[in-house]
C-alpha cells in the first residue's frame, strides 16, 4: 500500500501545481463542507480539514473566506459530491470523485474521457469492493516524537498503520473513524499537514512502463476536470 499510495501522490501533486486548477477545487471542498456542517471551523470538523487542506497549498486567506460565505448563498444547493467508476488502459480500476453543479456536464466529461482513453464506465457501486476507504493524516515526525509510543496513543482513535516516508509520518484509520482521528491528533497537539478520505486498493496490480505512461495520460485528462476533486485506481 505504500509503495502505491506514494506513487500516487508523488504524480498527483506534479500534475496538481497549477493553482489555476487547485484553488477552485479547494474553494468547492471548503463551501460543501460548511453547507453541510456550519461555517464554524471549531464546530465543522470537516470544514476545518478542507480549510487545512487549502492553507497546505498556499490558498490565500481571502479565498478561503469567500469559499466559506459561498455557502450561504442561494445557489449552494445545486452543489452535489458524485462518484464515478470505470476501467481505463489495459484494465486499470479507475474510482473519480467530484463536486459539482451541473451533474449533466460532469458526467459527460468523465464518460468522454474514459471512451477516449479506450476504456469505460462502469455500473455505479460495481467497484466498491476493489478500494477501501481510508481517512489519511499527514504530518512532519518531529526530533522528539516517539513512533511506538504515538502509535498506542492513536489507537484510541482508531488508527490502523502508520507509515513513514522522508520525515513524513502517514496514519491510517476507517474512514468512519476520521472524526476521532483527528480529535486524538488535536489533543496531542500534533499539527497535520493534510487530511482526507482516500480508496486505497485492495488487490493492487503492477503495470509496465508503458502501460503506465498511456494509464497516466487518461487520469491527466480526468485530474485537470474543474469537477474532479480526486481519482483513485488500483495501480501498485
Amino acid at each position: 500500500m505504500g509503495r502505491a499510495f506514494e506513487y500516487r501522490r508523488a504524480a498527483k501533486e506534479k500534475r496538481w501545481d497549477k493553482m489555476s486548477k487547485v484553488f477552485p477545487k479547494l474553494g468547492k471542498a471548503i463551501t460543501v463542507a460548511a453547507r453541510d456542517g456550519g461555517s464554524d471551523p471549531e464546530m465543522n470538523a470537516k470544514l476545518r480539514t478542507a480549510i487545512q487542506n487549502a492553507k497546505a497549498e498556499n490558498m490565500p486567506k481571502d479565498n478561503i473566506e469567500n469559499a466559506i460565505k459561498r455557502a450561504e448563498g442561494k445557489d449552494v444547493d445545486q452543489i452535489s459530491e458524485v462518484t464515478y467508476e470505470g476501467k481505463g488502459p489495459h484494465g486499470v480500476l479507475v474510482f473519480v470523485e467530484c463536486t459539482t453543479d451541473n451533474t449533466t456536464r460532469t458526467v459527460a466529461n468523465v464518460k468522454s474521457y474514459f471512451n477516449k482513453a479506450g476504456g469505460g464506465f462502469a455500473p455505479s457501486g460495481s467497484l466498491e469492493y476493489m478500494f477501501a476507504r481510508k481517512a489519511v493524516f499527514e504530518f512532519e515526525k518531529t526530533v522528539e516524537m516517539d513512533v511506538e509510543e504515538l502509535e498506542l496513543s492513536l489507537i484510541d482513535g482508531g488508527l490502523e498503520e502508520i507509515e513513514e516516508n522522508e520525515g513524513v509520518l502517514y496514519a491510517y484509520a476507517d474512514y468512519t473513524q476520521f472524526g476521532e482521528m483527528s480529535k486524538v491528533l488535536e489533543d496531542l497537539q500534533i499539527e497535520v499537514q493534510k487530511a482526507s478520505l482516500k480508496r486505497i486498493p485492495t488487490n493492487p496490480v503492477e503495470f509496465s512502463e508503458e502501460q503506465l505512461e498511456e494509464i497516466e495520460k487518461m487520469i491527466d485528462k480526468i485530474e485537470d476536470d474543474e469537477d474532479v476533486q480526486a481519482v483513485y485506481t488500483n495501480i501498485a
